[in-house]
């Protein structure tokens, strides 16, 4: 490469090229002639100065041919410009002679006057003495608004100097003087000095060249690397009533764009949308990069278990991303209740239940409940603590009752009929069936018969009558049937008559009442045995009571005292 720059440079110099990308520094000009007694080398210079100078400027003497080794300074230009010679018809570039006092600087710019990529100065003293140590300056300048690297600068040594060194240091092959200057910033410069020595007296001629980095036309292509994220979300716990929110995050987390985007999740068996499919399917659209989207849904689980599934992106180009799985348990609480109490109960007596209810499931049972209904016919309710009465019910709210976890309540009735005591009692929970519990007891009454036997005159004389009254009372709860009494006299007395609930027959000194079919509980019924007195004593009346609900005589004795 550096090999054509040098033959495109020689080819600009030697006005090969037609025409450049940049405007042409060429112009024609007519051939001239080369003034007698000037060579070659001092006809250029003259044209280069006529070229440069206003028109009134350049009527000048014809220069003076110097003797060798002289240096031409009798001309001082005030700005850097571009020298032209003429040669066989073509135009070609010289470097600029841009002198000051006792120096000379000369300017040039890289790879062509016009379109120049660095600038060359190079400044040197008019003149030296032999065998004297001096130095002179090339400086390079970046002429771009951008970084050129890989700048080549060659300086040729003439042949009577004698090199001893430069900052930067250069690398010295015959006769030559390179710097390799791999980086320039925009507009940066950077300058060498050169110290050396003229070893006899000849003019030194000093020939700096500069190899320019090749300025490519460059377009960026941009190579991009999308790639794809999905990320699902769903809790690890959910009641089989709840509603299972699930959240998807796609991203692009690589550079450039994916295009039309897809996220599809096929539910597992079990798993259904609240409109009831078996699919989720979303678009995204276009990501950019680093674009994320979200999406949510609802699912509702048709059957307790474990459920896992993933959800897979992709889009139109061939990409595809599966995020990685989720698994949710559908639980459900289970209750049970028992209800124990007495199977049998006389009216009257308090029934007392124990009610216990149990979370039988591996997941907590929340808001749970629990109500006694209150039968009909009963009186003195009494309950464990924190029972609530609302209407016919007991209430009990437990809270969260934790797996296999028990709570146990306490309840009295008293009954106040016979019949049958049917009490049921409820359990409940949040997403929980609901279970019941039902106690029947027979209810029954108890008889409890009471017998009085009293005399309304005591004492009584021989030859008078006395008068018994025989009382029967059901204190009982239940009706008492086919009462029977019967009376016995001794002999002391004569029976004379008898009246009351039922009729009487008489047997001797016994005294039998028809059987009474039924006395309610808390009734009464009597009977009235009228005798009189025939003898004086101590004497005994007798009433004896049977029933049905009695299992053996009720016996009652009345003393009545008889005198004469």
């Amino acid at each position: 490469m550096k090999k054509l720059l040098n033959i495109s440079l020689l080819l600009l110099v030697f006005g090969v090229s037609g025409s450049l990308s940049c405007q042409s520094w060429f112009r024609p000009k007519q051939v001239k002639k080369a003034e007698p007694g000037l060579s070659a080398s001092d006809f250029f210079k003259a044209e280069t100065r006529k070229a440069m100078m206003p028109a009134a400027a350049q009527r000048v003497s014809a220069p003076t041919i110097r003797p060798p080794g002289a240096i031409n300074s009798d001309v001082v230009i005030s700005r850097p410009v571009t020298s032209r010679a003429v040669t066989s018809g073509a135009v070609t570039s010289e470097l600029i002679d841009v002198s000051a006092p006792g120096t000379s600087v000369i300017s040039r710019t890289y790879p062509w006057p016009e379109c120049g990529i660095v600038q060359l100065d190079k400044t040197l003293p008019n003149e030296v003495g032999m065998n004297r140590t001096f130095n002179y300056t090339i400086k390079i300048s970046n002429l771009m608004e951008t970084t050129l690297t890989d700048i080549i600068v060659t300086e040729h040594l003439p042949d009577n100097f004698k090199y001893l060194s430069s900052n930067p240091s250069g690398k010295e092959v015959e006769r030559k003087v390179i710097w390799d200057i791999a980086t320039l910033g925009p507009k940066a410069r950077i300058q060498f000095t050169v110290s050396g020595v003229a070893t006899y007296t000849a003019p030194l001629k000093y020939c700096t060249t500069v190899i320019t980095p090749v300025i490519p036309a460059c377009a960026v292509i941009q190579v991009i690397q999308p790639e794809l994220k999905l990320t699902k979300t769903s809790p690890a716990e959910v009641l089989l009533c709840d509603l299972i929110p699930v959240r998807f995050v796609v991203t692009n987390a690589g550079t450039g764009s994916i295009q039309n985007v897809k996220i599809v999740d096929n539910l597992p068996a079990g798993l259904r949308t609240t409109d009831g499919k078996s699919e989720l399917v979303f678009e995204a659209g276009t990501l950019g990069a680093g674009q994320s989207r979200q999406f949510t849904a609802e699912l509702r689980a048709t059957q307790t278990g474990t459920f896992v599934s993933s959800a897979v992106a992709s889009s139109t180009t061939g990409m595809r991303i599966e995020s990685a799985a989720t698994t949710t348990s559908v639980g459900m609480p289970i209750l049970a209740i028992s209800k124990t109490g007495p199977d049998r109960l006389y009216i009257g007596r308090p029934a007392a239940y124990e009610i216990r209810i149990t979370n039988k499931s591996d997941v907590a049972a929340k808001n749970t409940m629990m109500e006694d209904t209150i039968p009909d016919g009963v009186t003195g309710v009494k309950a464990t603590a924190g029972a609530k009465l609302s209407g016919s019910k007991l209430i009990w709210e437990f809270g969260t009752l934790e797996p296999n976890a028990s709570k146990n309540v306490r309840v009295t009735y008293t009954p106040t009929k016979a019949g049958s005591l049917i009490n049921t009692a409820t359990a409940s929970a949040y997403c929980a069936e609901a279970v019941t519990s039902t106690m029947r007891t027979t209810v029954t009454g108890i008889s409890a018969l009471s017998l009085e036997v009293v005399d309304v005159d005591d004492p009584i004389r021989t030859g008078n009558r006395a008068t018994y009254v025989i009382r029967v009372e059901n204190q009982g709860s239940a009706t008492a049937t086919n009462i029977r009494i019967a009376c016995i006299l001794e002999n002391n007395v004569q029976y004379v008559s008898s009246a009351g609930a039922t009729a009487s027959s008489q047997e001797g000194q016994t005294i039998r009442f028809y059987p009474l079919g039924s006395l309610a509980p808390k009734a009464q019924a009597a009977w009235r045995v009228v005798v009189e007195a025939v003898r004086p004593g101590d004497v005994r009346f007798k009433a004896i009571m049977n029933a049905d609900q009695l299992s053996r005589p009720v016996e009652e004795t009345e003393s009545t005292h008889i005198y004469e």
